[in-house]
């Protein structure tokens, strides 16, 4: 079984507590992104991802700065560097390494700029969202950039397990879902509010985070598994999902 989530535009780059690391796959097209990157300026980079200029700012100095090498003095490791909503309930802090070892084998994270990365696998800070309109030499936004290879990569890591699907639409949408060689499922989080069962995004994130540190902790390798999960009040609604689109509520 290989989860896939979203990355997070939060980002902790303090000194890791856990030393080992690999590398991304996909750095020639990482480097042939950030060189586009390197030639905007920062009010160019406000505009393209709708941010404030510090933020834009801070973008920019990122960008120029991007070296071509990773190592332990530029990058850390996706899932320790990422801290968004999803990343505050994985609990990386309280990780063993054979729980390291678990998820570099069993979770993927899609990204804008890396395509897709292995838990341990070095990251420069970044932010480049995947459904920005980057233009590039393959066309006009970061799904025609990426065009095929993050599904190749996912068959390549699922080696004909299930797929499970916790990533968000934006990031989903990069997958090649016709291209996939493995059975998929989607899964959604529901909650109960005004008489009828809705997503809503904080929660959502902050489930799929959970949902992907329990199958980590447990060593879940079959989908049916997820079906016990039942952190935070979440359960498993047989009404509400269909053999591919499995729904938990709360």
């Amino acid at each position: 079984m290989l989860i896939l989530i979203s990355p997070a535009k939060t980002l902790d780059y303090s000194a890791p507590n856990f030393k080992e690391s690999t590398q991304p796959d996909f750095q020639t097209d990482t480097r042939s992104l950030v060189r586009i990157m390197k030639k905007k300026s920062a009010k160019e980079i406000a505009e393209l991802m709708h941010i404030s200029d510090n933020l834009a700012e801070l973008n920019d100095e990122r960008f120029k700065t991007f070296q071509r090498d990773f190592t332990s003095e530029n990058s850390k490791q996706a899932i320790l560097a990422f801290k968004g909503d999803v990343y505050t309930k994985i609990d990386v802090e309280e990780y063993s390494k054979s729980d390291f070892d678990f998820a570099q084998e069993h979770l993927r994270i899609l990204s804008g700029l890396y395509g897709l990365l292995k838990p341990l696998d070095l990251i420069q800070p970044y932010r480049l969202e995947m459904g920005i309109k980057l233009e590039n030499k393959k066309g006009k936004n970061l799904y025609e950039f990426w065009d095929k290879k993050i599904s190749k990569a996912i068959n390549a890591a699922a080696k004909g397990q299930a797929i499970v699907n916790l990533a968000s639409q934006e990031y989903f949408k990069a997958v090649h879902k016709k291209s996939l060689k493995s059975p998929l499922i989607n899964i959604e989080f529901k909650e109960y509010k005004d008489d009828s069962y809705k997503i809503i995004g904080f929660f959502a994130k902050q489930a799929r985070g959970m949902m992907s540190n329990f199958a980590i902790k447990n060593r879940i390798t079959e989908p049916e598994q997820l079906k016990t999960f039942n952190e935070d009040g979440y359960e498993y609604s047989e009404k509400l999902s269909s053999a591919t689109d499995w729904v938990f509520v709360r």
